[in-house]
């Protein structure tokens, strides 16, 4: 998995909510948010410890890190990343990267589209493939020199990742460089999965696509989604897509399983997502409620710009520490407008000689450390290793890493502490599938004495994540499990029913009325209703 299938969350956000921990926002007027911060402080806890499993990218890392200049009470955040392969590794790091480049480099637009075509487009920009392959060389530096990796992102610690996993970001990066032995021919292997997929319906595929979209996704919360870019997805790979560009070079980052063979590389293809899509992360959801407004099912503005928006958000909060506001002029309405697409280019490698270098020091973040941690930690975490016990006040999980959960698992946790389990509800497995998901989970995680964070009570709600927190035994819960409705037992066999029914009582209808009352006295005296014999004999 390449994307995650869950909108971005403020990972101390949540925290403070689960456990209602008043932190008022800051003032915006200068004076007065100087004082309360001052008064705020780092509160009566200094750090906070967060576990991500399988998080597939940045999205959680972003989001509460461009948040965090909102709180009152700010306490050191370690962030601890936990993902399958070293590929993914290294792609997170080239996107928060992005997400952190000096903004000299940059413009804001420029980079917001740089990060939203090297995360969900499988065929991307010359320009985004020259960034990729500047940037693979200034973060392969960084892994094999821990004076530069201190120097340009301090907030970096690999030291968590066993040294085959750091071969296996030097590989990547260099897999990223531009030369004519680094085949990674995408469009092929995004055909050969569709194929595969399909089976024999792969000829009427865009009527496939559309009953995914519509009958599947659109009802589990990606109605933003529009059926021009979703179908352009599913047929080529290419999720984001603006008139002014056009995509002609392979994105390298989407590559998995990779090998050394002499000065070249053996991988396994495109391995990720080729049903839902990464409008998810970013393009599901936003603060402007009038970016939401559709007409008979058709949407003014498409997931592409919805994620356009909210990553404009995030890096200028980044950037400024500062509250963002949209100019309205800046995105455009093209969620009813069919776009041609022009044929995707053929590309050629060239030489990275003459390229620009982006080695400019990361925009800094005080008080916070991403540690990147080696896949082989997921079974120690399982197993409850002594070592992990008692970590981390916050840990997100992935829906498929369910398989890794345990009763001991939760040993990890911290008491006070909150867990969040992504769900299957984005995906396009069939509705009873997902229910049996969830339902198997919220028992685990009950199972393991965990307590409900929200009312999952509720009838007809879909749940994205799933989240409990784990307290002192003593706590009352959030969540109450209130008795299923059922039908009323009657005692007796069927014969007896009559007997027992002799009369017949209302006993719903107010007897205040004299109308009422004197229909009520009428229908009593009648006695029991007998079944009228509506077949007649033909002797």
């Amino acid at each position: 998995m390449l994307w995650g299938l869950s909108s971005a969350l403020d990972l101390y956000e949540e925290y403070l909510k689960a456990f209602k921990i008043n932190d008022d926002p800051l003032p915006v007027d200068g004076d007065s948010r100087e004082e309360a911060e001052g008064a705020g402080g780092d509160g009566p806890q200094n750090s906070l410890n967060i576990l991500i499993c399988g998080g597939a990218d940045p999205r959680h890392v972003i989001k509460t890190l461009a948040k965090r200049y909102t709180h009152r009470i700010r306490p050191k955040l370690r962030i601890y990343v936990l993902d399958g392969c070293a590929e993914i590794a290294a792609r997170n790091m080239l996107l928060l990267g992005i997400a952190l480049e000096d903004p000299e480099s940059f413009s804001l637009v420029c980079k917001v589209h740089l990060f939203m075509d090297l995360y969900g487009n499988a065929v991307i920009r010359p320009s985004s493939h020259h960034y990729m392959a500047a940037k693979g060389r200034t973060l392969l530096q960084m892994v094999t020199d821990e004076e530069k990796m201190q120097r340009l992102a301090p907030m970096l610690d690999i030291e968590g990742l066993k040294y085959k996993e750091r071969d296996g970001l030097e590989m990547a990066f260099s897999f990223w460089q531009p030369h004519p032995w680094n085949v990674f021919e995408v469009t092929k292997y995004w055909e050969q999965r569709s194929r595969t997929l399909l089976g024999t319906r792969y000829d009427h595929r865009n009527g496939a696509f559309d009953w995914d979209l519509s009958m599947t996704l659109k009802d589990r919360g990606g109605q933003q989604i529009c059926s021009q870019e979703y179908r352009y997805w599913r047929e080529s790979g290419v999720a984001f897509v603006f008139p002014e560009y056009e995509q002609c070079k392979p994105n390298k980052t989407l590559a998995a399983g990779l090998v050394r063979n002499g000065r070249t590389f053996l991988h396994r293809g495109y391995v990720g997502d080729i049903q839902t899509g990464p409008f998810c992360g970013f393009g599901l959801r936003t603060s402007e409620e009038r970016m939401h407004h559709s007409v008979h099912g058709d949407n003014d503005y498409r997931a592409t710009d919805i994620t356009e928006r909210n990553l404009l958000e995030l890096f200028h909060e980044l950037q400024t520490q500062t509250a963002y506001e949209h100019d309205p002029t800046r995105s455009r309405r093209y969620g009813s407008v069919q776009l041609l697409m022009t044929p995707l280019l053929n590309h050629q490698e060239v030489d990275a000689a003459g390229q620009a270098s982006y080695d400019k020091p990361w925009i800094p973040v005080p008080g916070v450390t991403v540690h990147y941690v080696s896949p082989l930690e997921m079974v120690q975490l399982q197993q409850g290793a002594d070592r992990w016990n008692n970590m981390f006040d916050v840990a997100f999980m992935a829906y498929n890493y369910y398989s890794f959960l345990s009763k001991d698992f939760f040993k990890a946790l911290r008491t006070p502490a909150l867990f969040i389990l992504e769900t299957k509800l984005m995906t396009v497995e069939r509705k009873d599938h997902v229910q049996e998901f969830e339902t198997k989970a919220k028992e685990l995680i009950k199972q393991a004495g965990l307590t409900a964070a929200i009312n999952y009570q509720a009838i007809n709600v879909k749940n994205m994540w799933l989240k409990y927190k784990k307290t002192d035994k003593d706590e009352p819960e959030d969540e109450v499990d209130a008795e299923p409705e059922s039908v009323p037992i009657v005692d007796g066999d069927a014969d007896g029913l009559s007997e027992e029914y002799s009369g017949l009582v209302i006993e719903e209808i107010p007897s205040g009325n004299q109308t009422v009352a004197a229909i009520k006295k009428e229908v009593e005296a009648e006695g029991p209703l007998e079944p009228k014999n509506t077949f007649h004999s033909l002797n």
